[in-house]
């Protein structure tokens, strides 16, 4: 029953428990559903304000990868363009296959590629590119391992370094006409003369080879002499002492004496020859045409 205040007709209400029941019920569901999607609301506004934020990150990411992408893609060029003079100079020929990469490797080509489906990005696609490029640069860069491998090989033959362990030391007299310390008469000096102020230093076979003569004479002292692949010979001379035998293979940097003061000499050095067949040869044209050892 409604009794208004006024002198309005009394309003009369007639129910059950159950309609009554049922009536709170419904108001509460209208109640609890409006604060539920209340909250649903604010939770998905907070989902997409972090889905939104996610989505910024990522094109920052994806500008940054382009960035590098780009710069990727201009180190490949130049890397191409020293390959292909490297590989000019040295008389390596391209395959069929790297020289189509490296015509269609231009970067301006990079502003003419067509996307084959709806879903592929141009990075995706510049990626390919520079793995079909690497693809055919592999072939190339084994061919100059294989050069450079033969010409250690050859150098590795030939009296190609220093003679004293570690490059020390210095050149006391060049090879040709000299004067002689000892006589003081004009002479042809048919070698070098290598000091370091001291005795003991250690000598190395300036190329792989054979022991063919371990001795002592007057002029040279103690003296060994080892012959090389390509008909070269080489005699260390005035050596203080030997550790190798006469028959006895050497490999390039080995030990084969010490640097010494016997035979004519006025002080502690190495003479060092270099011949090629019966011709004595000046071996300046020869030391550290590679590194010392």
């Amino acid at each position: 029953m409604i009794v208004p205040h006024s002198q309005n007709k009394v309003v009369n209400f007639q129910t059950n428990v159950f309609s009554l029941a049922a009536g709170v019920l419904l108001f509460c569901g209208i109640i609890g559903s409006f604060f539920f999607f209340n909250v649903k609301t604010v939770g998905s506004e907070a989902e997409i304000a972090r889905l939104m934020e996610d989505n910024r990150q990522m094109l920052a990411s994806l500008d940054e990868l382009r960035n590098e992408n780009n710069n990727l893609m201009q180190v490949a060029k130049r890397f191409q363009s020293s390959l292909n003079e490297s590989l000019s100079l040295m008389g390596i020929g391209q395959t069929a296959s790297t020289k189509g990469t490296v015509q269609n490797s231009d970067l301006s080509s990079l502003f003419d590629i067509q996307e084959l489906s709806r879903g592929s990005v141009r990075e995706a696609v510049d990626v390919r590119q520079l793995t079909s490029y690497l693809e055919g640069a592999v072939q190339p860069v084994e061919q100059l391992g294989k050069l450079f491998e033969s010409q250690g090989a050859l150098f590795s033959d030939i009296p190609s370094i220093w003679p004293l362990k570690g490059g020390v030391g210095h050149i006391s007299m060049q090879f040709g006409q000299n004067v002689h310390p000892i006589t003081g008469r004009w002479y042809i000096h048919k070698g070098l003369d290598f000091s370091t102020w001291r005795t003991g230093d250690p000598i190395i076979a300036t190329a792989n080879g054979r022991v063919v003569n371990v001795s002592y004479s007057d002029s040279f002292g103690y003296y060994v002499i080892l012959q090389h692949k390509y008909g070269y010979y080489t005699r260390y001379a005035h050596m203080n002492s030997t550790t190798v035998k006469k028959g006895q293979s050497v490999s390039q940097g080995d030990v084969i004496g010490y640097l010494g003061n016997t035979g004519i000499t006025t002080g502690a050095h190495l003479h060092y020859e270099v011949h090629i067949g019966s011709e004595v040869v000046d071996p300046a044209k020869y030391i550290n045409v590679k590194f010392t050892k």
